[in-house]
């Protein structure tokens, strides 16, 4: 499989919107997220990208098909409770930027993809000034029942790209899962990147 990337900033972010959307709710439905997502939610959410001047997408596409995409944004222009996760800390969220979601389809997987959406936003941080990365992940209990018997954590491969998780430092969102009929609370940690 060969992917086409394309990087978006500021306004041409808002062209593929609805396709990350989309996206976004097809594989965050998967372990370990299982999202129950809502559409109209998503593309509200996305508008923050396209409004910001320093935020990226990264897209990936399959000839004419959109298949992943990954974002970013100053984490002091992300949501107010992932800069809450660092205020007792020894980091500042201004020097930050803030790897959000990479989504990709499961069958275009295993074709550098993680990589090159790490590689572009590194950049795109290192261009706008931000001398560290980070990016959280959802928290999931190891004996959840519907955890997958095949699923293998990403962390090596996070570890590999020079993230470590920060201790303690976490954000707590809520969103429906899968199956469930009203929202519960999630606990995220982050990861972080030094130069």
């Amino acid at each position: 499989m060969s992917l086409r990337y394309e990087t978006l900033t500021g306004a041409a972010i808002g062209r593929v919107i609805d396709g990350v959307a989309a996206l976004r709710i097809k594989v965050f439905r998967d372990w370990p997220y299982l999202y129950d997502g809502d559409l109209a939610y998503e593309q509200r959410y996305l508008q923050g990208y396209a409004g910001n001047p320093r935020a990226i997408v990264v897209a990936a596409w399959d000839g004419g098909q959109l298949v992943g995409a990954s974002t970013g944004l100053p984490l002091s222009d992300a949501d107010a409770e992932f800069q809450t996760a660092f205020a007792k800390t020894e980091h500042d969220p201004a020097q930050i930027f803030y790897c959000a979601e990479s989504v990709l389809l499961p069958e275009c997987r295993g074709h550098g993809a993680g990589h090159h959406f790490f590689d572009a936003r590194e950049q795109h941080a290192r261009d706008h000034g931000f001398p560290m990365t980070a990016f959280c992940a959802v928290i999931r209990a190891p004996d959840h029942p519907a955890r997958p018997e095949e699923y293998r954590p990403l962390d090596p491969f996070w570890r590999k790209r020079g993230y470590a998780p920060l201790p303690g430092v976490t954000a707590r969102f809520h969103w429906r899962d899968l199956g469930d009929q009203a929202e519960t609370d999630k606990t995220l940690q982050f990861w972080i990147r030094k130069p």
